[in-house]
């Protein structure tokens, strides 16, 4: 299995007509470089589909989810935010991910 040790999301919107060169692309001018075993999370405009770019050590992966009804709850301020793998967990069921907290445990904004 691929080892992933950081989760990113990039708040600004990706066309999701990227494919793996370009969601490279868009990671190294974000976050200034594609680190080993970190997983980069970008969203459409409409954040009903999402892209996840992971460098596994060796190469690149690019995986794609689509949600059929709602959106993905995603950040509107700010250019990056660092999620735990909880939060993540939420996010891709399309659950409001920020009131997980580090423990599991829901929290209040």
């Amino acid at each position: 299995m691929i080892r992933v040790e950081a989760l990113w999301m990039a708040v600004e919107p990706l066309d999701m007509r990227a494919g793996t060169e370009a969601a490279l692309a868009r990671v190294v001018a974000v976050f200034g470089a594609a680190r080993p075993h970190h997983a980069y999370l970008f969203a459409n405009r409409r954040a009903n589909r999402m892209k996840v770019l992971v460098h596994d050590g060796i190469g690149v992966w690019l995986a794609a989810r689509r949600l059929n009804s709602g959106r993905f709850v995603w950040p509107r301020d700010g250019s990056t935010l660092s999620i735990s793998r909880p939060q993540f967990d939420a996010l891709v069921l399309g659950l409001p991910w920020q009131r997980v907290g580090d423990a599991g445990v829901i929290t209040l904004l």
